[in-house]
C-alpha cells in the first residue's frame, strides 16, 4: 500500500483533531494527537500565520513524517507591518516597510525562493510589496527595485 499525503493550511501551532487532519488520520490508524501536538510545535514559530502542512504516513507501519511549507511572502510581510490586509484600493498604502524587515523576510524565505542571490530574493519580496501597496523606506517598492539594479542601493 503507498503512503497517504494529507495537506493542509494551518495557523501556526494552533492544528487540532478537526478537519482537514483529524478526519483523514483517524482511520488510518495512527496518533492522531501525537501528529497534531508535532505540527503545532513545528509551527508555533509562525504563530498568527496561516502555514502549509503536509503529513506522510505509511499505512502499513503507522510511521509518519510531518513537513512544514514556508507561509507565504504576503502573510510574512503582513507580519512584520502589523497588519491584516493588503490595500483595497490602488492608491491605498497599507504600511512602510523598512529594507532589513525585507531581508529578513527574504532569509526566511530562502529554500523555497527562485533567487540565486540575496539581492534577487529581495527583490522578489520587494513584488509582493509593490502588489499590496506596501511601501518600502518611503518609496514606492518599484522605485526600490529600480535603484537596486542600478546599484544605488546595497542590498
Amino acid at each position: 500500500m503507498a503512503d497517504v499525503i494529507i495537506n493542509g493550511l494551518i495557523e501556526g501551532g494552533k492544528a487540532t483533531g478537526g478537519p482537514p487532519f483529524g478526519p483523514a488520520l483517524g482511520p488510518l490508524g495512527v496518533n492522531v494527537s501525537n501528529i497534531i501536538n508535532e505540527i503545532n510545535a513545528k509551527t508555533s514559530a509562525f504563530e498568527g500565520i496561516k502555514v502549509p502542512v503536509k503529513v506522510i504516513v505509511d499505512p502499513l507501519t503507522k510511521k509518519y513524517i510531518v513537513e512544514v511549507g514556508s507561509p507565504p511572502t504576503s502573510a510574512l510581510i503582513m507580519r512584520e507591518l502589523g497588519i491584516q490586509k493588503g490595500a483595497k484600493a490602488k492608491d491605498e498604502v497599507v504600511g512602510n516597510i523598512t529594507l532589513e524587515q525585507v531581508r529578513k523576510v527574504a532569509k526566511s524565505k530562502e529554500a523555497s525562493m527562485f533567487g540565486n542571490t540575496l539581492s534577487a530574493r529581495v527583490k522578489q519580496v520587494l513584488g509582493t510589496c509593490k502588489s499590496m501597496n506596501v511601501t518600502c523606506d518611503g518609496m514606492p517598492a518599484r522605485t526600490v527595485i529600480a535603484k537596486i539594479n542600478k546599484g544605488e542601493i546595497k542590498v
